[in-house]
Formats: structure tokens, C-alpha cells, sequence
């Protein structure tokens, strides 16, 4: 993985004449429902954090999946919402309507037996676009009868004029076969759009932190990991050592965030780090030498020259 990542323009690699494939693939949906779990379990590696709250996604990644037969580059995306009126909850719905515009097919995901306000929004969106869109109703697993699930699935399918509707549980990977089928049904037959060795178009600087904002998520309470963010301010090699020194800066919007991500002692910010630092020693196999610190910035989420110094922009 490079850490400046551009389409390929390799004519070695398989060509349409060859009969190969090649697209890209939306995941769209409210947020919470699975989507980053979905793709990382498509592509096999975990490139897209997660967490059990929800708006834990909140850029657009692409998740290269390359074979043989075909590439897919999905199009993870963050949970389109209705509330939340802060510049970042805008950013986050102009990120995730974006990936209805020059995708090959739509897999919109919504939780079995649960409809809200946001799918039904979502559900709107997908009806106006000529886009082929696939409906998976994840986290099929929770009905232990599956005659019970089948009146929820003939009342989403009913939302939409839906190109098929699959089953699914991320969790199992249960209904993962017919899914590939019918992503492979609506991609062109054209070259790699990415070279073969591509995972993702993000850099490693960037998912370096991912890492930390996922252990702000998963280890602090509701509050408080919505109004941090992570900006790495150093990520270097250093040769000599065969080390990463990768420097992190938590960005939380009041002193009381601040003393909360620290913890009692400095205990709560030393575990994060210790969990950030083997999962980037996994990102970049090598030792990797991590610091965190934390900074108040006022009112940085609703701050849009805040957010664009951040890499929360549309070209991010």
C-alpha cells in the first residue's frame, strides 16, 4: 500500500477483451446498519473502522477487492442521517450522496426488522436514481425463526423498484456468495481501475488515524467521540531502528472531553494506545512507536475551515 494511491494506467493488466470486469460499488444506508463491517468482510481485510455507535464511519474509503475475473472498488460511506444540524453531520450526508453519482451498482443496507425514518430516506434516494440497486437486510441472524423475517422483507422490498434483495448477516458472512453474484451482473467488462496490489485509494497516514478515532469509539462513552477527531502530526521510518514513530493529536471541543479521554492517572489514553499501536504494527508490518496527546479546539465539528484543515473536504 502506497501512500499516494491513483487509478491505474497499467495497459498490462486484464482487458475487457479478455473478459475481465471491473466497477465501482456504493454501500449506502443509515448509519449503524453494517456497512463498513459489510465491505470489510467482501475484501477480506479490515480497512474501514468500526464500532457499535453510529456515524463511527465518517468519510468515504474505497475497499479494493481484485481477482483474477474482476476488481470491485467499493465505496464505503457514512451513515446517511436525518439529525444533526453541526458542519460535519452536512459533510457526512454530502459524502454518502455522493457515492450515488458514478458507481456501477447501489447495495443499500438496512438492519432485518427495523425500518426508520433515515432508511425511508434512503429508500427515496435509490428510487430516483437509474442506478441498479441491490437491497441487503443484514443482521439476519437475530431472527432465530426465519418465517418471522419474511414479512419485513416483503415490506422493504415494496419501498423501491429494487434490482434483487438478499439476506445477509455480516456477521456470519451468511448470503456473501449470492451477493457476489449479483454485484458481478452489473459490472462493465472493462480493465482494473486500480492496480493489483491496491487495497484502498486512502493513505496509510490516514487509516493510521482510523485506528485511534476506533478506540475513542469503542472505549468511551456516547459523548465523547463525537466531538473528538485524530490528526496525525508526525509518521515517519526511521531506517536505522526498522520503526514507525507515528505522533497522534486528539482533537476534543471541551476541557471536561479532554480529562475524559485522559482518564484517571492517564490510564484511559495508555490503553487506547496500546490497542492503536498493535493494530497499526498490523496496518504497516513494523515495530511502531505511537504517542497520543490531546487538544482542546473548540467547536472544531462546526467549524468549516476547522474541518477542511482536518481532510474533512470533498476531495478528501
Amino acid at each position: 500500500m502506497t501512500d499516494a494511491m491513483e487509478p491505474n494506467t497499467d495497459s498490462g493488466r486484464p482487458s475487457a477483451e479478455a473478459g475481465y470486469q471491473a466497477g465501482f460499488v456504493a454501500v449506502v444506508g443509515r448509519p449503524n446498519v453494517g456497512k463498513s463491517t459489510i465491505m470489510n468482510a467482501l475484501i477480506g481485510q479490515k480497512l474501514s473502522i468500526t464500532s457499535p455507535k453510529p456515524q463511527t464511519t465518517r468519510h468515504r474509503i474505497h475497499g479494493i477487492l481484485t481477482t483474477d475475473a474482476f476488481q470491485v472498488v467499493f465505496v464505503d460511506t457514512p451513515g446517511m442521517h436525518l439529525d444533526g444540524q453541526k458542519s460535519i453531520n452536512r459533510y457526512m450526508n454530502r459524502a454518502a450522496s455522493s457515492a450515488f453519482a458514478d458507481v456501477d451498482v447501489i447495495l443499500f443496507v438496512v438492519e432485518a426488522g427495523r425500518w426508520s425514518q433515515e432508511d425511508q430516506a434512503v429508500a427515496e434516494r435509490c428510487r430516483l436514481s437509474e442506478i441498479p440497486v441491490v437491497l441487503l437486510v443484514n443482521k439476519v441472524d437475530k431472527f432465530k425463526q426465519k418465517t418471522d423475517l419474511f414479512p419485513f422483507l416483503q415490506k422493504v422490498g415494496e419501498q423501491a423498484d429494487f434490482d434483487a434483495l438478499i439476506p445477509i448477516s455480516a456477521y456470519s458472512k451468511s448470503g456473501f456468495e449470492p451477493l457476489r453474484a449479483e454485484i458481478l451482473k452489473h459490472l462493465p467488462h472493462q480493465a482494473a481501475i486500480f492496480p493489483e496490489d491496491y487495497i484502498t485509494d486512502r493513505s496509510t497516514r490516514f487509516l493510521a488515524a482510523e485506528i485511534v478515532r476506533e478506540k475513542l469509539m469503542r472505549t468511551l462513552g456516547d459523548e465523547v467521540p463525537y466531538g473528538a477527531t485524530v490528526e496525525i502530526e508526525q509518521f515517519a521510518f526511521n531506517e536505522e531502528e526498522h520503526r514507525w514513530h507515528i505522533n497522534a493529536l486528539i482533537l476534543v471541543e471541551r476541557p471536561g472531553q479532554k480529562q475524559i479521554v485522559i482518564g484517571k492517572k492517564g490510564e484511559q489514553i495508555k490503553q487506547m494506545g496500546i490497542q492503536a499501536r498493535k493494530d497499526m504494527m498490523h496496518l504497516l508490518d513494523a515495530r511502531v512507536h505511537l504517542e497520543l496527546w490531546v487538544k482542546v479546539k473548540e467547536n472544531w465539528s462546526d467549524d468549516e475551515r476547522a474541518l477542511a484543515s482536518l481532510g474533512y473536504t470533498e476531495h478528501s
